[in-house]
């Protein structure tokens, strides 16, 4: 354990009356499902039976990958600019369902290999035009990892500071399925081919070929599993910069909604650090990514939902969000047996 990632656990001291109150609701035992465990999840971040969402807010955090030139990806890395762009007009999928749900959106250059110039809707936090390719090198040094860290954890203190309470990561990144597929093996000790998708959309000979690519990544490293050193080695500058925007929301008591495969990278390895921030996690969905199952299931988290989403940019969250909602608004108003004067079970 690092220490200057040192996180407590939301006080479990509410957690009686939370849950007294939950049960007091007009409905049998449980029969809210997983609103019930969400919504005591919420109150115990919050230390309040009457927890409130306050401007939610989706940060977007996009960088290159030096590997992704090697042929990690279906797609060339210039899409991630380009989906960039897309964002800062407002055309992406993460747009039209942040806009549909009353979410903010903030994008972030963390890494990526063009000049954007100063636009409004976009936060320079550049590391550099992508990490080197980890293939050959390691992706990025262990300083410019602590420094992507501190970057990510500035910008949720400015969040913060603006009186957002919950935040949900999203990213962008031509090659980051193949990084998010390395860390997850390295954390989790899962076989490298259960943690290898699709990705962006290849065929099978794409799969065999980012497989064997990324056995040669492994190859180079030998055996790494502390998550700094993971993460140094074959993370990218937004994976890095929402891990450490990931512990600085715990750290502010702000409610985290966790979207796919490479934001639970970022998850991952944040919880490796300081194993107590799952508990201000929300985990939105269930990825088609396979690596995304080893992941859940190494931090104990049970999805929102599952609509078979690999697209990113964090998606899942925004589309999660209502769900959020339900479960804040169901505490608080729906009525109890003594206040609607219903009865009670025998």
């Amino acid at each position: 354990m690092h220490s200057e990632f040192s996180l407590l656990a939301p006080d479990r001291a509410l957690a009686a009356a939370l849950q007294q109150k939950i049960d007091r609701k007009t409905k049998p035992l449980g029969a809210l499902g997983l609103l019930e465990g969400l919504g005591l999840r919420i109150g115990l971040v919050q230390q309040s039976l009457t927890p409130a969402l306050r401007n939610p807010h989706v940060i977007v955090f996009a960088g290159d990958h030096g590997a992704a030139r090697a042929g990690v990806s279906a797609y060339p890395q210039d899409v991630t600019w380009q989906m960039v762009e897309n964002f800062l007009a407002g055309g992406a999928g993460i747009n039209v369902f942040a806009r549909q749900n009353g979410l903010g959106l903030t994008v972030v250059d963390a890494g990526v290999a063009h000049d954007f110039g100063p636009r409004p809707g976009l936060v320079d936090a550049k590391m550099g035009p992508g990490t080197k390719n980890y293939l050959e090198e390691p992706a990025m040094t262990r300083a410019e990892c602590a420094t992507a860290m501190q970057r990510g954890a500035g910008i949720i203190r400015t969040l913060a500071a603006d009186g957002c309470n919950i935040v949900g990561f999203g990213e962008m990144g031509i090659g980051n399925t193949a990084a998010a597929s390395l860390i997850t093996h390295c954390l989790t000790g899962t076989p490298l081919a259960d943690c290898i998708g699709r990705g962006t959309g290849l065929d099978d000979a794409g799969v065999a070929r980012k497989h064997q690519l990324l056995e040669k990544a492994l190859a180079r490293t030998g055996r790494v599993d502390d998550p700094l050193s993971v993460l140094a080695e074959f993370g990218g500058f937004e994976i890095a910069m929402m891990a450490g925007a990931m512990l600085a929301a715990a750290r502010a008591g702000m409610v985290l909604l966790i979207d796919g495969f490479i934001v639970g990278s970022a998850a991952l390895t944040a919880a490796r650090l300081a194993p107590a921030i799952t508990e201000y996690c929300i985990f939105c969905h269930r990825s088609a990514e396979p690596g995304h199952v080893a992941q859940l299931t190494a931090l104990g988290a049970q999805p929102l939902i599952d609509l078979g989403l690999r697209l990113g940019e964090g998606t899942g969250t925004a589309l999660a969000y209502p769900l959020v909602q339900a479960a804040v608004n169901f505490v608080n108003e729906m009525a109890s047996f003594e206040s609607a004067g219903v009865s009670d079970k025998e």
